[in-house]
């Protein structure tokens, strides 16, 4: 197997960060762009608390925390990224906002048989790919959330992406420890396909007043072994993500299961997305 042995990850927010954190606790050498520096020091002090959290919890040592430490740079210039061999784009849910990261990454990254991939958890692959000049080499890689933790990578080729890529990708999800599943370029995939309209029901069911939502988690928690309810999930996700992946399934689909219920965007408007504003269906620690 080819290892990667230089990645590059661009945004490190919740997902940009949990990526880096995992591949350079892989043995990886992972340097991260970031548009400011207060989004460097915020990313550097999320990827350094998960690993201190790591080490309390016993699952790496303070020589392992450390050796990943030391294995991670930062930049605010994409064009340090030009001897990546592999980059994955984990920048906002937005597929303005993606197509200039991309079309940027394929002209700053200099190997030719470099893969871009980009961390979506919605938007069509193709759509992306076709931004770039790089066809071939562009596929999803869909991490979830907490990203150390969960094991499963969706892995998303477009009609474009090369057979070889593909291959390449599967053998760094492994490397990283994560099982890679193969996904079609749809939106949604495969587990938003499921899992969206199972989250929109839960809040349609709220919005109805049919029941509270410590009732509807407890009762898909109790009654159904799930290790979460669909309310404190979405509160873990972000309404403002959820709502995103769900107007992009709408859009693509246009069945009414999809879109996104008024109480969502009444609650996304008001600035409540979960546990990342402090307060979304129930409240929460920033």
């Amino acid at each position: 197997m080819d290892h990667i042995t230089r990645f590059g990850v661009v945004g490190c927010g919740l997902m940009g960060s949990g990526i880096a954190e995992v591949a350079a606790r892989h043995g990886i050498d992972v340097r991260v762009a970031e548009a400011t520096p207060d989004a460097v020091e915020a990313g550097r002090r999320r990827i350094t608390a998960s690993l201190d959290q790591g080490v309390r919890r016993r699952k790496l040592t303070e020589e392992q925390r450390d050796q990943a430490l030391a294995r991670l740079s930062f930049t605010r210039d994409l064009g340090d990224l030009a001897d990546r061999q592999f980059v994955v784009e984990a920048v906002a849910e937005n597929r303005h906002i993606k197509t200039d990261v991309l079309r940027a990454l394929d002209k700053a990254v200099e190997d030719p048989d470099a893969i871009l991939a980009t961390n979506t958890s919605s938007i069509p692959i193709v759509d992306l790919a076709i931004a770039t000049e790089r066809h071939s080499q562009v596929i999803g890689m869909h991490f979830f959330n907490p990203v150390p933790v969960q094991r499963l990578v969706e892995l998303i080729p477009a009609l474009t992406t090369s057979p070889e890529t593909v291959q390449r990708t599967r053998d760094l999800t492994w490397q990283l420890g994560k099982e890679p599943i193969q996904a079609p370029d749809r939106s949604g995939f495969v587990v938003n396909a499921l899992l969206i309209p199972y989250l929109l029901s839960a809040v349609r069911m709220v919005e109805s007043g049919g029941a509270r939502p410590e009732d509807i988690d407890r009762g898909m928690e109790l009654g159904c072994a799930h290790p979460m309810g669909p309310l404190r999930l979405l509160d873990l996700i972000g309404l403002d993500t959820a709502q995103a992946v769900a107007e992009s399934m709408y859009e693509e689909f246009k069945e009414p299961l999809y879109a996104p219920p008024a109480l969502l965007r009444r609650m996304v408007a008001a600035g409540h997305l979960g546990r990342k504003s402090g307060r979304g269906f129930y409240p929460h620690d920033a």
